[in-house]
């Protein structure tokens, strides 16, 4: 047991390491893409910032991991480590192919595929049956008055209305949700809050740097050029940091979470509670990581998604970060690379639609969906290899 013990902590520790390689992009993407910082410096300004978010921020992302999402009775030494495996070769085959996934939602995948082996699918904490009617009808809410707030504004701009209903729809649920949640009215944790910040992390990321990046093109558009540009590298620099903490709070609990739910259920802690060396060692193997960078992954989110000016980088991280460091405060697992892929959608959209290659954005959504789907897949997988293998256990 001791042996299967310390197999999953290195596991869960290079599961941050892999998570910090393919989601180097998400720190270090605008100030690589605008050349505000050179691809080394950026990559050592990241690693430097992902090590200090999760100081800032409480272990709520660790628990939800490690309770919230499978049955803790069901979780053993043995359904962690394949759950483990399932989400490292699922991060690495992406990362080898420069597909920008969630990592956040590869152990998730992992955590489902492993305990529905073991356990059937009952090992899943499902939500309630109220709490999905109450999503539901906030969703209804949400989506009818941004219909009707898109109708309005497209009518006083003498705008066709029909072609707004669907993003309008999608906006006022946007806006809606996170402030149910924050205000606790919609209190959404688990699997449901995973799958809801699915769609609405990168959405947010999106309005964030879209509303950002226009206030700024209208402030500055009189502006000297080559001045401006200056200047923005370097607040773009401060915002990278920013969002390189985000990113290091919330994703770097994830091994956190797998870690301590291991060492419960091997009888080594009493109760749920993140030590300081757990942090610590999480936290640097991120670090690493994201040191060495995943390069396939920058060049995908740096120059394939937009072309982004400063300013535009400095918008895309401070939106990415702000979004992080809030759903971060509420223990919600959300895909940094959904929130800063969505960002810098957001950014290049304030320069017309044809800025943002879209086709690359449909690939880069597939990959999304299929994370949990085939992170389950592969740790079920696993785990009917390993039984076979070894009935006994």
């Amino acid at each position: 047991m001791e042996i299967v013990i310390l197999l999953g902590i290195a596991l869960a520790l290079l599961f941050n390491f892999v998570n910090g390689l393919n989601d180097a992009a998400n720190s270090i993407a605008t100030v690589v893409a605008t050349r505000a910082l050179s691809p080394f410096r950026a990559v050592l300004l990241a690693s430097v910032f992902n090590l200090v978010g999760p100081l800032f921020f409480t272990t709520a992302i660790a628990k939800t991991i490690g309770r919230g999402i499978v049955d803790p009775g069901v979780l053993t030494p043995l359904i962690i480590l394949v759950a483990l495996i399932g989400a490292v070769l699922w991060v690495l085959f992406c990362s080898y192919f420069g597909i920008p996934v969630s990592s956040s939602h590869a152990l998730i995948g992992g955590l489902i595929g492993a305990a529905t082996a073991r356990a059937g699918i009952g090992s899943i904490l499902w939500p309630s049956g109220s709490l999905v009617v109450e999503l539901i009808l906030m969703l209804v809410i949400g989506a009818v008055g941004g219909i009707v707030v898109a109708i309005y504004l497209s009518v006083t701009h003498d705008e066709h209305w029909k072609r707004y209903i669907s993003i309008g729809a999608l906006s006022g649920v946007t806006v809606l949700i996170p402030i149910l949640v924050a205000t606790r009215l919609l209190p959404l944790s688990g699997i449901l809050g995973v799958v809801v910040f699915m769609v609405v992390s990168p959405m947010l990321g999106f309005m964030v740097a879209y509303v950002f990046g226009v206030i700024i093109m209208r402030l500055f558009s009189h502006s000297n050029s080559p001045l401006l540009d200056h200047s923005f590298k370097k607040l773009q620099i401060v915002a990278a940091a920013f969002q390189a903490i985000g990113h290091g709070s919330n994703d770097a609990q994830n091994a956190m979470g797998i870690i301590t739910a291991m060492l419960v259920a091997a009888g080594i802690l009493a109760e749920f509670d993140v030590p300081l060396w757990v942090i610590l060692l999480s936290c640097t193997a991120m670090s690493l990581g994201t040191l060495l960078g995943g390069w396939r992954v920058v060049d995908m989110m740096a120059n394939r998604i937009t072309k982004m000016q400063p300013y535009q980088g400095f918008c895309a991280s401070s939106a990415g970060g702000a979004v992080l460091s809030i759903v971060t405060a509420f223990g919600v697992p959300v895909s940094t690379t959904h929130a800063m892929s969505g960002a810098i959608m957001g950014v290049g959209a304030t320069r017309g639609y044809s800025a943002v290659k879209w086709g690359i954005v449909r690939d880069i959504v597939a990959a999304w969906v299929l994370t949990v789907p085939a992170s389950a897949v592969v740790a079920w997988g696993c785990y009917v290899l390993v039984a076979f293998v070894f009935p006994s256990i």
